[in-house]
C-alpha cells in the first residue's frame, strides 16, 4: 500500500508515539517497558463528544465502535495543537485474528489521509509478523516484561475492586492503586521485577499491602463485567461504567487481561491441533501459552496464600467451565472465553453480570447475548444483561437497563 509510512530507527529519537488507553491501571505500568527501551510514549487520556465526533467523520459509521473510538481518540489528539504532528507517531495493536486487532490500523490510515494527516507514521503491535518497522522492534526482554505489567496490572485491579465499595476512607484504594502502580511500573523502568522470583515477592507486597487497607463488609449485591475486550476495559468505551456501578453502591468485578492473553495464544494451539500446522509454531506456542500460565499462578498463588480475598479464576478452570456450552471453535473477537468468563463470574458469586458489546458486533452477540439462555438453564441465579454500546446509544437507557438488573439483584439479596 503506497500509504504505509515507515516508523524509521532516525524517529526514534525524537518522535512521540502517542497510545490509545484501553486499560488505565495496566497501562500505566506497561508504559516504562518503552521508555526503558528509548521510546517516547504518551497515553492518550482525551475523551468527551469531540473524540466521538471525530471518529464519525474519519471512519464509516457501520464500524464497530471500539475503532470509532480509538481512531477518533487519535485524530482528536492530532487535531489538539498539543504535538508537533511532523514529529509524532501512532501505536495500534493487531492480534493476527478476523476481527478488531488486526483490521483497524488500515482504517485508521485511510483516516489520517482523510484527515489530511497521510505523512503520520502508524506502528503495528504484533506477535504475527504482520507489519514490521525498521525503528521499532519488539523484543524478548520487552514481552516479559509487559507480561509482567499485565499480571501487576490484572492483581492490582482485581484487589481494588474488592476493596473499593467496603473502603472506610473515601478514595484510600484508589491511593493505594496509584500508589503500587507507580512503583511496579518503576521496577520495570529500573529493568527489574520481571524475574519468577522478583514477581513473587512483589505479588506478595501488593496482596499485603491491600490486606492492611481498613474495610468494613457489609451485604452489597455483586456485578460481574465482561464484552468486548476494549468496551469492558476503557472508560471511554463504556461511558464510565464502573464509575456508574461504584455510584449503585455494588461490589463489582472485572476479568483480568491474563484470560485473554491465554485464550489469544490457545487458539494458536487448537488450531494446529484440529487442522495441522507448522511444528516450529507449535513449539513456539506452547513456550508462550505455560509461561504466560506460570505468570497466572504467581498472582494467582499469591492471593490465595497471603489473602482472603476472593481467588483469581485460573484460565484452565475458566476454559473447563464452557466445554459442553460451547465449543472452543468460537473464537472471533472474545470468542468462547466471553461465555466462560460469565459463567466463572457467576461460579465465584458474581451472579449479576454486564455484558458490554459494540452495537453489531457478531461475535459478542452469539458468544454473549446469544448464550443467556444456556447458561441460565445450567446456572439460573446468573442475572445477565447485554449493553449496546455506539454513538446512537444514550447513557440513559444503558443505564436504566442496569438499574433494572441491579433491582432484581438486591430483590434476590432481600
Amino acid at each position: 500500500m503506497s500509504n504505509i509510512i515507515e516508523f524509521t530507527k532516525e524517529m526514534k529519537k525524537d518522535y512521540t508515539i502517542l497510545v490509545p488507553d484501553m486499560a488505565p491501571v495496566h497501562f500505566k505500568i506497561i508504559m516504562p517497558v518503552f521508555i526503558q527501551e528509548g521510546y517516547h510514549v504518551e497515553l492518550l487520556d482525551n475523551q468527551g463528544s469531540g473524540v466521538v465526533n471525530s471518529g464519525l467523520k474519519y471512519v464509516h459509521n457501520d464500524t464497530c465502535y471500539p475503532a470509532l473510538l480509538v481512531i477518533g481518540q487519535m485524530i482528536d489528539a492530532l487535531n489538539s495543537g498539543r504535538y508537533d504532528i511532523h514529529k509524532v507517531a501512532l501505536l495500534i495493536t493487531q492480534t493476527g485474528g478476523g476481527c478488531r486487532a488486526s483490521n483497524y490500523i488500515h482504517l485508521l490510515r485511510k483516516a489520517l489521509v482523510k484527515a489530511g494527516y497521510g505523512f503520520i507514521p502508524v506502528i503495528s503491535l504484533n506477535m504475527s509478523g504482520l507489519e514490521k518497522n525498521s525503528g521499532f522492534k519488539l523484543t524478548l526482554s520487552m514481552l516479559r516484561k509487559a507480561i509482567a505489567g499485565m499480571v501487576y496490572g490484572d492483581l492490582i485491579m482485581h484487589l481494588a475492586n474488592q476493596c473499593r465499595p467496603y473502603e472506610i476512607t473515601k478514595g484510600s484504594t484508589d491511593e493505594l492503586v496509584d500508589k503500587l502502580g507507580a512503583k511496579c511500573a518503576s521496577y520495570l523502568n529500573a529493568n527489574k521485577g520481571y524475574g519468577i522470583n522478583q514477581m513473587k515477592d512483589i505479588c506478595k507486597m501488593i496482596v499485603q499491602e491491600f490486606a492492611k487497607l481498613p474495610i468494613e463488609k457489609t451485604i452489597k449485591p455483586k456485578v460481574g463485567i465482561v464484552g468486548e475486550i476494549y468496551v469492558k476495559y476503557a472508560p471511554l468505551g463504556n461511558n464510565n461504567l464502573e464509575k456508574f456501578l461504584q455510584s449503585q453502591d455494588v461490589e463489582y468485578m472485572v476479568p483480568g487481561l491474563m484470560g485473554f492473553a491465554l485464550f489469544k495464544v490457545d487458539n494458536r494451539l487448537e488450531d494446529i491441533k484440529l487442522y495441522g500446522g507448522n511444528i516450529g509454531k507449535k513449539v513456539v506456542c506452547k513456550i508462550l501459552f505455560d509461561y504466560l500460565q506460570k505468570m497466572e499462578g504467581v498472582m494467582a498463588d499469591a492471593v490465595q496464600k497471603y489473602s482472603s480475598f476472593v481467588p483469581i479464576g485460573r484460565y484452565a478452570h475458566t476454559k473447563e467451565l464452557v466445554k459442553d456450552i460451547v465449543g472452543y471453535g468460537f473464537k472471533m473477537g472474545e470468542g468462547w472465553l466471553l461465555t466462560a468468563e460469565i459463567m466463572e463470574l457467576c461460579d465465584q458469586g458474581y451472579e449479576n453480570v454486564v455484558c458490554t458489546q459494540p452495537f453489531g458486533c457478531l461475535p459478542n452477540h452469539i458468544n454473549g447475548k446469544g448464550m443467556i439462555r444456556k447458561i441460565t438453564t445450567v446456572m439460573p441465579n446468573a442475572n445477565i444483561v447485554a449493553i449496546d454500546y455506539d454513538p446512537s446509544a444514550t447513557k440513559v437507557n444503558q443505564e436504566n437497563r442496569i438499574k433494572l438488573m441491579l433491582s432484581i439483584a438486591r430483590e434476590k439479596l432481600k
